[in-house]
C-alpha cells in the first residue's frame, strides 16, 4: 500500500466552541490541540482525529445538503454495545442544538442498530452498534 489510512478529517463548523464541547462532553473525546488565531481545534477519541475549523462568518453559514453537495455525507462513529448506544442516544438527544434525524433503529435485518443526527456545529453524525 502507498497510503496508511486517514491521518485526520478536517471539518468546517458553525461554532467551534459548541462543536468541541459536544465531542468532548457528550462523546467523551479529548481536545488535543487548538489555534485561536486560525481558529481551529483538534479532537480525538484515541482512534480517530478531527480538525474542526470555525467558518469565517457564523451569522449565515450554509448547511450541508447531502442530496445536493459534494463532500462529507456523514461521519459514522462506532460504539461497543447496545447499552452504550442507548445511553449515548439520551445524552445526544438532550444536548442543546442537536437535530435528531432518527433515533436508534435496526440496520437491515438487525441486530445491528444506528441513529443519525446533526451536532450543534452542523456536522451530520451516525452512531453505530455493529453487534459483532
Amino acid at each position: 500500500m502507498v497510503t496508511q489510512g486517514i491521518n485526520h478529517t478536517g471539518l468546517s463548523v458553525r461554532n467551534l466552541d459548541d462543536t468541541v464541547r459536544f465531542f468532548c462532553d457528550i462523546l467523551g473525546w479529548v481536545e488535543t490541540g487548538r489555534d485561536d488565531t486560525y481558529p481551529r481545534s483538534a479532537v480525538s477519541d484515541g482512534t480517530s482525529r478531527l480538525t474542526l475549523w470555525q467558518v469565517s462568518d457564523d451569522r449565515d453559514p450554509v448547511d450541508f445538503d447531502r442530496h445536493h453537495n459534494i463532500g462529507l455525507h456523514h461521519m459514522a462513529i462506532e460504539v461497543p454495545d447496545e447499552a452504550t448506544l442507548t445511553a449515548l442516544t439520551a445524552k445526544v438527544a438532550a444536548h442543546p442544538g442537536v437535530k435528531i434525524e432518527f433515533m436508534p433503529e435496526p440496520m437491515g435485518d438487525g441486530p445491528r442498530q444506528h441513529m443519525m443526527f446533526s451536532e450543534p456545529g452542523g456536522i451530520r453524525l451516525e452512531l453505530v452498534w455493529p453487534s459483532t
